[in-house]
């Protein structure tokens, strides 16, 4: 039996939760051998290894150690090191994920080692490209040769750039295989109860988007509120690295770490951090999987930027768009329960990686003449089906 070679490229958080589904499905098939490609790009215990632990994946097959550095020192890192692993061992097909560095520099080594490239959450969209990850969304998604998208506003974004439509699949949101996995280890994860919190009765919050940390006037801004919702709505905060060396930079931090209210904790897993976000009152974040992880769960998301390219998560969802400075009056109409609860948008379902796979068997693994032939059975077994009724 023909045996594809697929390398599964996790470089981020987010990328290690759209992964682990992908990565078991596949790993059931016997038609292909998985290589998992941690780039490193996440070197902290508790945002790499943790979750690669909470999601059940082993220790990846290669670790290419970038760490942290610039958007062209870590796009140039992971491009040098991944070159020589696919000249040393070259795939068949080339999975990225997301929209980090790691996702733009991998599909730039296969593209330019002809190597197929296919990409899980293709089409997002913020149209701000003020943001890298829009950047590497639209690089990337112009080298790839197959296009999973999450949603028919991704699909609409790269017919409208000129993809080609049999390139394209929609195949729902892979962030939603990843908490149904999971789902039994986040209800008795206890997170919550360590933390003293009772259920719907205290915010999460995340920040780490450049806009908001990078700079000492909008992080005061928000430190300011934050500590004034706290005396009306206790707050859990997982602190992001990066948030937390600006929030000492700017001098910041004892005025939130000791704010009536606030708990500052370190980043959690992915499990401890879910348990949070199910029993949560609402989320205020700029990141983008908790938008859809809040959807899927219908809880009331503040999200704190100026665009979004997950819009569906606002069409349908529960989230919204929300200012620095709109922060404390906007969590005062979700606690005044003036929210739009929304639905779960359609394919977000937890089979997400189901058919990835089918997709991935029916372009490389399935000739014409095959396709014919199982076509064939399909249609005999319904005749007999119907005859046995």
């Amino acid at each position: 039996m023909q045996r594809l070679r697929i390398d599964l490229i996790a470089a981020a958080r987010p990328n290690f939760m759209k992964v682990a589904p992908l990565f078991h499905a596949l790993h059931a098939q016997p038609w292909c051998r998985l290589r998992l490609v941690h780039t490193g790009q996440h070197y902290d215990q508790n945002m790499s290894e943790a979750f690669f632990r909470d999601l059940g994946l082993p220790s990846p097959n290669l670790h290419l150690g970038i760490g942290s550095g610039s958007h062209a020192e870590q796009t140039a890192n992971v491009m040098l090191a991944y070159e020589g692993a696919c000249v040393a061992d070259r795939p068949n097909l080339i999975v990225v994920v997301g929209d980090v560095n790691a996702t733009l520099a991998c599909a730039l080594v296969g593209a330019k080692l002809c190597i197929s490239v296919a990409h899980l959450e293709a089409g997002l969209r913020s149209r701000d490209r003020n943001m890298p990850e829009e950047i590497n969304r639209l690089v990337t998604d112009t080298l790839a040769d197959i296009l999973w998208t999450p949603s028919p506003d991704a699909d609409e974004n790269l017919a409208a750039e000129g993809v080609a439509p049999d390139k394209v699949t929609r195949v729902g949101n892979i962030m939603i295989d990843s908490y149904e996995l999971m789902r039994e280890r986040i209800d008795a994860s206890g997170e919550r109860c360590r933390l003293g919190l009772e259920k719907r009765e205290y915010a999460v919050v995340t920040l780490h988007r450049p806009s908001n940390v990078d700079a000492p006037a909008p992080l005061t801004s928000l430190v300011g509120q934050l500590t004034r919702i706290a005396a009306r709505l206790p707050l859990v905060f997982p602190v992001h690295p990066r948030t937390r060396k600006n929030l000492e930079a700017f001098g910041l931090w004892t005025d939130l770490a000791t704010a009536s209210g606030v708990q500052v904790v370190e980043p959690l897993g992915y499990v401890d951090f879910m348990n949070l976000v199910c029993g949560a009152r609402l989320a205020i974040t700029d990141s983008g999987g908790i938008q859809e992880e809040t959807t899927y769960l219908g809880i009331p998301c503040l999200t704190l930027r100026t665009t979004t390219e997950r819009p569906i998560t606002i069409t349908e969802g529960s989230n919204r768009l929300v200012t620095v400075t709109e922060l404390e009056r906007t969590v005062d109409e979700v606690l005044a329960g003036h929210w739009t609860h929304g639905g779960k948008p359609e394919l977000w379902d937890g089979q997400t990686a189901a058919r990835v796979v089918a997709d991935i068997r029916q372009r490389l693994l399935i000739t014409p003449e095959r396709a014919v032939e199982e076509a064939g059975v399909v249609e005999l077994s319904t005749r007999q089906a119907l005859g046995n009724a």
